[in-house]
């Protein structure tokens, strides 16, 4: 695979973007000036930016309560979602929505979905709508591992291979499903083995080198795009914060989350790659995490000095009229 020199510091870039808006997030939640749950991504950068990379403004995208990193990937505006977290007026879903509700269809973000595995029956009906009108696009919905033991997804994949639907399914292997372990909740080790249930290819990512994501969802968006049907790509990844900000995280060894992040890191991993291709100097990198924090930081800016919903629009937006 051949990724040109402006496309990889493009990914670098998004990683960077992801890591600082959720350590952000993170914060200020802490803090108690963002309502309701938050669900970070730190650690699986190199799924939704590998994923996300291989993408056109008009594919579509379906995600999960843990999805700002997908938001970001696919080209989501920072002011926006920082403002839908914080409750704003000027964010996303007019400050109603937060975290696991921020959509934007004009660049194919269909939505985050607070219901595990809620996305995958959505993006279906999008794979339909895009063989329906003939075009070349792709639809991808990320699901976790506890998502992947629920009815929805076997429906969802089924519907797809019956079809041919040109639909990625990209499940975000992080090992915890919520308190849940993995290897306790599936019988199988890879849970790309269940694409051979609906004869569609399934492939087994290491989630944390973002090229080498990158490379099979090329591989998988190609095929879909030229009418060969869905496939099912499982991204091994961690998840390094609490399945929400302030799970006391009694259910796994803190020494196993240490080991992930210290020698697995995928951005520490695709900086180490950069480098040693002569591609990212040091000096460079300091440069774009200072960027992105700058741009961070005119988004914070905004958000707190936008105003909240009035009460008296609570109402609005929930129906339309026929």
């Amino acid at each position: 695979m051949s990724t040109d020199k402006k496309k990889l510091l493009e990914m670098y870039r998004t990683m960077v973007t992801i890591r600082q808006f959720e350590t952000m997030a993170g914060e200020y939640f802490a803090a108690g000036q963002i309502p309701g749950f938050i669900h970070l991504s730190i650690g699986q950068e190199g799924s939704s930016t590998g994923v996300c990379s291989c993408l056109r403004p008009d594919d579509y995208v379906a995600t999960t309560h843990r999805g700002h990193g997908h938001m970001i990937a696919k080209g989501a505006d920072l002011k926006r979602m920082v403002a839908e977290l914080f409750g704003k007026v000027t964010g996303y879903c007019k400050g109603k929505g937060g975290s696991m509700h921020i959509a934007d269809f004009s660049i194919g973000i269909l939505g985050a979905n607070g219901v595990v595995a809620g996305g995958l029956p959505l993006i279906a009906g999008a794979g339909l709508s895009i063989k329906l009108r003939k075009t070349d696009q792709v639809a991808v919905v990320f699901f976790g591992d506890g998502a992947s033991n629920r009815g929805p997804v076997h429906e969802a994949m089924n519907m797809a291979a019956i079809w041919k639907l040109p639909v990625l399914f990209v499940v975000e292997n992080n090992q915890w499903a919520s308190t849940t372990p993995q290897g306790y909740a599936c019988a199988l080790g890879d849970l790309c083995q269940r694409a051979a249930g609906y004869n569609m290819p399934g492939y087994s990512v290491d989630g944390n080198d973002v090229l080498a994501v990158r490379e099979t969802t090329l591989k998988a968006v190609a095929a879909a795009r030229q009418g060969e049907g869905p496939s099912m790509i499982e991204n091994k990844t961690y998840r390094i914060r609490g399945h929400f900000e302030g799970d006391p995280q009694k259910y796994r060894d803190q020494a196993e989350v240490l080991t992930w992040q210290e020698k697995n890191d995928p951005i520490r991993r695709f900086e180490e790659h950069l480098v040693k291709s002569q591609i990212l100097t040091k000096k460079k990198s300091k440069v774009i995490w200072d960027e992105v924090k700058a741009e961070l930081d005119a988004a914070l800016e905004f958000a707190q000095s936008s105003p909240y919903p009035k009460p008296e629009d609570a109402l609005q937006d929930l129906f339309v009229n026929a």
